[in-house]
């Protein structure tokens, strides 16, 4: 029964036929379903071959054609011992431990010392903890912390932590180079100096550190060019070094544990002395000390009181566990720059009280506690490492937590033990010399080892050019990562590679950055700056793992268990608290950098949808926030319109009027609130299309016009029942809109059935029902774009108070650009009755009080006679109502009637036609009756329902209502208009029984006559007049709807720019504060 699908199936492949079958028998239920969705199998196999991983280091002319290589590089899957917890031990071990660790010890003393080395090593272990956490959330690509955290924080803060991570990568780097130099220069080969005796001046040293260094960033960034096979088989041996170097240093302790007799040190008094062999270490005169520290050393004049008053010693340098040098080592011997080594911290023995320091040694640099955190903290990083080899592990989810953790708990008690070690093996003086002058330039930890120092010298230099090298090998390809991503769009030329594979212009870029640490020449320098981007990068990571676990977001189910938030806090905690402890300075820098990067990607960056915290955390934020905005209506005092923009559609399925989302944005200045909803006539379902159309291209309008807010659309049969729908549920909770722009219906008199003011008055209804506030643009295309600039009046005239709400428009409209320079004039109306002298004086205290800056006028309107051209306009509209009742016309007699009585258009009208109204019009303005007047019922442009071309720009209305006639001709013509029209209005109402005038109409009629005479009088020039919308009426026929609208039209006629307001029945604005 399926044969006739492939049409026979006499030629088709059999294999495809039997898929296709089983497919058709099978699943045949979701035959419809599987042409836009995948088979679970599909999915399952897609998922399978799955890879997005930084680049390995390998050797591109390893590469074997023909497909050979992926066989084999298939194969390569390690496990926890290779693949984690070696690499992390290498890149744990480096240069710190080497020549630094032994003066941290002596300068904070075993008991600070120990507490520096448990805090750094607290960080990286809860660090570690959340990083299992989340290496274990699912499958993690290569890129250690910058894969983990822009998956899991989003891309702003991937981008951010990856660039710090970069960066920190690339000045470890540098630091192994220098400290390579140091190894070299400083305990090898002290003759290699270029400037001289670096003993003397430290600035010689550094100098030295500065060119080798270079020299040195050149050869490697060359073998990380050429020889990649080289670096990945260097790390083998670098590893061998640094684990045989430490088994050295634990051996030569036990083999030294009564001491040794090789090192003493030379001590005048208290003071640590440098550069004088052990021969002549001796005060008898003629000794070389006596030529040092004496001027005359013949005559023994003009020596150093302090060597006069003190004797000479030498002092055994490695005493032992033994000996109990352990508690001499407890207490702590911070120095500020310039004070002397010695035995005690009295003021007269540290510090220089003259202008020399001879032959003493000296602290190069002010020590304290938490400086000796940032220098010893990168001797703990690298616990990335395991991470990043994530794809190349067999168990990646079972292997980095173990090989991780156990890394660090392994390089953790080496560090611990040695400050004990260390603190109770060599002599306080010695500890705190830094680089070994008070026994002849030799490296302490070295003079310890067993057998003999060289192991030591060679061990770390091998280990710390090992260490620069993966660092220089690493840092391009994570560069290359984050340029790949396309979050920072400056980076894209570093993603290209060579025709190697190789990052070539991001290792050109990492060289010129690392050669910018190395010209800083000095570790102690290097050390606690990229403390502080390793910092950020574990304080993100713990962040990373707190917001997951608090947030429970579904996803979040790690396979590692051994973690709490409140651990990942504490990371967290620890990691900005030692980033201020160390150099609040660079901490500064190091935030500031990944702030900028953050808002650079948050502006410029590509759009990324990686499922991160940031977003889970919006939302729980969103929920706390709507619920507590449920709690009850807002105070006055926060009140601010959240707006909810009604668009309509046109026949191109784009927002008919983008001047409301200008208005909208200049009103708001991008702030709360705002949504743009459009009403698509039709049936939701086969006009899914067209629906979607009109949300895209109202959102693209929302932003081509900075409105920031949401765009939405419904599609009803029922435009109007649509509206009320819209109204009534659009918004979440607390956060709904409370005041609505609504167009006004252009042409609506043109029309030939009531649906274009009816649509608009059942809105009106809905809106006041709803108790929301309600603005009514009219002449919408004559409003000023948001990047014009406008200068003149904004005139509100007050007639009725509803809440403040008009008082608070031109307050916000004055907040933006387009609206600055505008001055606000306030108009009231005064009755018979009313005092208006003492009206404008509690006006302007009422706008003190509200620190509202405006002009104020009364406006008298003491005649409450009704004019004739009153009951004209009124007779003119009661006989409309009562022909299109009575004759019940078809749409297009309707429309003829109509057209003859109310086409207000000049241009399409010849003299000997001019219609009725307006000459009605002409004549109550003083308007020659043969011109044609600049007032319009319509707005500028308007088009009718029926899809009429809008009017040209020449017929936007004037301020300006016309240019009255001289003398008493003018009004004798104008009275003669007058009788014509009002005969020719009883003419066309001839055949008719007679037309009772309703009074309230009349009344109606009279009060917009009037206010419409006193604003053009007053506001003709003003830039937008806000006004009071009367409310509609009660009675919903078309007769009392049509004379509503011709109220309106009659109150804002000779009006360019007219913001009619309804508010929503509640204060939106007080002068408390």
């Amino acid at each position: 029964m399926y044969k006739t699908r492939d049409g026979g199936g006499g030629t088709a492949e059999g294999g495809g036929v039997e898929k296709q079958a089983s497919l058709d028998t099978n699943l045949y239920l979701y035959q419809e379903e599987l042409e836009d969705r995948p088979q679970v199998s599909t999915l399952l196999n897609s998922l399978a071959n799955y890879s997005n991983t930084i680049p390995a280091a390998t050797d591109p002319d390893q590469a074997k054609p023909g497909g050979g290589g992926a066989a084999g590089g298939g194969g390569a899957r390690m496990g926890t011992l290779i693949g984690v917890f070696l690499p992390c031990i290498q890149n744990i071990f480096g240069v710190i431990l080497f020549i630094r660790l032994t003066w941290v010890v002596g300068t904070a003393g075993a008991l600070c010392g120990f507490l520096i080395v448990l805090t750094c090593c607290c960080v990286t272990m809860l660090t570690a903890i959340s990083m299992s956490a989340i290496a274990t959330n699912g499958v993690v690509p290569a890129g250690g912390s910058y894969f983990m955290i822009s998956r899991s924080l989003g891309p702003e803060c991937g981008g951010a932590v990856g660039m710090l991570f970069y960066t920190g990568t690339t000045l470890a780097a540098a630091m192994y180079i220098v400290g390579a130099v140091e190894i070299v220069i400083t305990y090898m080969a002290p003759w290699l100096s270029i400037y001289g005796d670096f003993t003397k001046d430290a600035e010689i040293m550094y100098n030295n550190f500065r060119v080798y260094g270079t020299g040195l960033l050149i050869i490697m960034s060359l073998i990380v060019y050429v020889g990649v096979t080289f670096v990945n088989k260097f790390a083998t041996v670098a590893l061998a070094c640094v684990i045989f170097s430490i088994i050295a240093v634990y051996v030569g302790i036990a083999v030294n544990f009564q001491g040794n007799d090789k090192l003493f040190m030379c001590v005048l008094g208290e003071r640590l002395l440098k550069d004088i062999p052990l021969e002549n270490c001796t005060k008898e005169i003629g000794s070389p000390l006596w030529d040092i520290f004496c001027e005359d050393p013949i005559n023994m004049r003009g020596c150093d009181s302090y060597f006069e008053n003190n004797n000479v010693s030498m002092v055994r340098g490695i005493k032992g566990l033994a000996s109990g040098t352990f508690f001499n080592n407890i207490d702590n011997g911070f120095l500020e720059l310039g004070q002397f080594i010695a035995q005690t911290k009295r003021p007269e023995v540290i510090e220089n009280l003259s202008e020399r320091t001879y032959n003493q040694v000296y602290a190069d640099i002010t020590t304290s506690f938490t400086i000796l955190i940032g220098i010893f903290f990168p001797s703990v990083t690298g616990i990335m490492a395991g991470s990043n080899r994530s794809g190349d592990l067999a168990d990646a989810q079972l292997s980095i937590p173990r090989g991780t953790i156990a890394a660090i708990a392994t390089t953790s008690t080496v560090y611990l033990s040695s400050v004990l070690l260390f603190a109770g093996t060599v002599d306080n003086l010695l500890l705190r010399d830094k680089f070994g002058q008070s026994i002849g330039g030799k490296l302490v930890v070295a003079n310890i080892a067993w057998p003999n120092e060289w192991v030591i010298l060679i061990g770390s230099f091998l280990s710390t050019l090992g260490a620069g090298l993966q660092s220089l090998t690493g840092a391009p390809r994570l560069l290359q990562a984050i340029a790949k991503d396309g979050i920072i769009p400056f980076l894209q030329p570093f993603a290209v590679s060579s025709s190697r594979g190789e990052p070539t212009r991001a290792l050109i870029l990492t060289v010129c950055i690392c050669q910018c640490g190395v010209l800083l020449g000095n570790v102690d320098i290097l050390a606690p700056l990229l403390s502080m981007f390793f910092l950020m990068c574990y304080g993100f990571v713990n962040l990373a793992c707190a917001l997951q676990t608090l947030l429970r977001t579904p996803n979040w189910r790690p396979r590692f268990k051994f973690y709490h938030w409140s651990l990942s806090l504490i990371g967290l905690s620890l990691c900005i608290s030692v980033m201020f402890m160390t150099s609040w300075f660079y901490a500064l820098i190091a935030m500031g950098m990944a702030g900028l990067i953050y808002k650079y990607i948050e502006y410029r960056g590509a759009e990324k949808e990686w499922g991160d915290g940031i977003r889970g955390l919006a939302l729980s934020a969103a929920r706390f926030s709507l619920l507590r905005l449920e709690e009850g209506p807002p105070h006055t005092k926060n009140w601010r319109p959240q707006v909810l923009i009604l668009c309509k559609p046109d026949t191109e399925l784009n927002p008919k009027y983008k001047k409301m989302l200008a208005f909208a944005s200049q009103l708001k200045g991008g702030k709360g609130l705002n949504i743009g909803a459009a009403v698509y006539p039709g049936d939701y379902v086969p006009n899914v299309t067209d629906v979607i159309a009109v949300k895209e291209n109202l959102k693209k309008a929302m932003e081509k016009e900075k409105v920031k807010g949401f765009a939405d659309v419904l599609a009803t049969s029922d435009v109007p029942e649509g509206i009320s729908h819209v109204v009534q549920t659009i918004g979440l909770g607390g956060l709904k809109p409370n005041t609505v722009i609504l167009g006004w219906p252009n042409g609506w008199s043109k029309a030939r059935h009531a649906h274009s003011w009816a649509n608009f008055l059942q809105t009106v209804r809905t809106v006041s029902a709803a108790r929301m506030a309600l603005l009514v643009p009219k002449g919408i295309l004559a409003f000023p774009e948001s990047t014009e600039k406008v200068s003149g009046f904004i005139d509100v005239w007050w007639i009725v108070h509803d809440g403040g709400l008009l008082m608070l428009l031109p307050f916000l409209l004055r907040q933006h650009r387009t609206w600055k320079n505008c001055k606000l004039r306030i108009f009231t109306v005064a009755q018979l009755e009313d005092n208006s002298i003492q009206m404008k004086k509690d006006l302007k205290l009422f706008l003190y009080h509200l620190r509202i800056e405006a002009e104020v006028q009364v406006i008298e309107m003491m005649d409450s006679d009704i004019s004739a051209y009153t009951y004209e306009r009124t007779l003119v509209m009661e006989q409309r109502n009562q022909m299109l009742r009575e004759l019940r016309l078809n749409k297009k007699e309707s429309q003829g009637v109509v057209q003859n009585l109310v086409d207000f258009n000049p241009d399409a009208l010849t003299e000997e036609k001019l219609p009725l109204v307006q000459a009605i019009v002409d004549s109550h303005h003083g308007t020659d009756a043969k011109a044609a007047s600049k007032v319009r019922f319509t707005e500028p442009g308007a088009a009718s329902e029926e899809g009429e071309a809008p009017a040209e720009a020449g017929d936007a209305p004037s301020s300006k209502t016309g240019s009255p006639l001289p003398s008493h001709k003018a009004d004798k013509e104008a009275e003669a208009a007058k009788e014509e029209a009002v005969k020719a209005a009883e003419a066309n109402a001839s055949s008719n029984k007679s037309v009772t005038v309703d009074e309230g109409n009349v009344k109606r009629m009279h009060t917009a006559v009037k206010l419409n005479e006193v604003i053009v009088n007053k506001s003709h020039e003003a830039q937008l007049v806000i006004l009071n919308l009367p409310g509609p009426p009660k009675d919903s026929s078309p007769e009392r709807e049509s004379n509503y609208m011709d109220f309106l039209e009659v109150l804002t006629e000779g009006l360019e720019k007219v913001l009619m307001v309804r508010g929503g029945g509640r204060e939106v604005i007080t002068i408390y504060s």
